[in-house]
């Protein structure tokens, strides 16, 4: 995954409205988001390696993560960055507590930022900058560089999520905002250590090239009675759309306040 972007406790009715795009080689297998055999979570599926870009529980466990883009790519003996988010879906720990217990051995895995939700609050961890954060009330963004670091894409992909605040929130205007594949100019370009020619083609929102591009692309809200909406259209490759998954479910009531220090 390689964009989120989300409002966090931002609108009266939507503590939550995230928005997100997985980006991938076309090639890797992958499962749409279903409901797991072998845990409670909803989400998709890297048939390579076995873990998920994005998914939640009826508890309402949230995990999503997205690589850093840095010279050199992935590295070989490295773990695979989806059983970060698999392994927090699947488990009990708080976010808090998940994040320290990794901290100790984060260099085991290429460079991630993952960002975690339970009970209502969300918390961030990147092991290229070792901090963990817990999330205020904002409109934020992640893409391949430092938390809400200012690329073009997320710059204004924030900036159309706010602007949709104002009016009735509609899954396909928050879709969208995904979807925009205008490419951005030069000289606002982030410098990642791969060619020009391959930065301007992921400064898009939505990305398509021959083998590599946009997958999914992924709406969740939650609203103030706890009713999760997951909508996520799926791409084949370049020119041929997947199929459009939706699910609806209320979270499972909690017995504290989900208040984590």
């Amino acid at each position: 995954m390689c964009l989120i972007l989300f409002a966090y406790r931002q609108h009266a009715d939507y503590p939550l409205l995230l928005i997100a795009n997985r980006d991938e080689y076309y090639a890797r297998p992958t499962q749409d988001a279903h409901w797991w055999d072998d845990a409670p979570v909803f989400a998709g599926r890297d048939l390579e390696a076995g873990g998920t870009w994005l998914g939640i529980t009826r508890r309402g466990r949230f995990a999503a993560v997205t690589n850093v883009r840095e010279a050199g790519g992935m590295q070989s003996g490295k773990k695979s960055r989806g059983e970060l988010t698999q392994n927090f879906l699947a488990g009990d720990a708080t976010p808090r507590l998940y994040l320290e217990q990794l901290a100790a051995h984060d260099r085991d895995y290429a460079g991630f930022n993952l960002l975690l939700g339970e009970a209502g609050n969300f918390w961030f961890y990147s092991n290229r900058d070792r901090g963990i954060r817990r999330i205020e009330p904002g409109i934020y963004g992640i893409s391949n560089g430092a938390f809400d670091e200012p690329w073009p894409k997320l710059s204004s992909g924030k900036d159309e999520l706010a602007a949709l605040l104002q009016a009735k929130i509609i899954t396909g205007d928050l879709m969208e905002i995904l979807t925009d594949h205008q490419v951005a100019v030069d000289h606002k370009l982030p410098q990642t250590g791969v060619s020009l020619d391959i930065e301007r083609m992921l400064s898009s929102r939505f990305i398509r090239s021959p083998e590599y591009g946009t997958r999914a692309c992924t709406v969740l809200t939650i609203d103030r009675e706890r009713c999760v909406d997951f909508s996520e259209q799926n791409f084949r490759d370049a020119d041929h759309d997947g199929d459009l998954i939706h699910e609806n479910f209320h979270l499972e009531s909690q017995n504290n306040s989900g208040s984590e220090q």
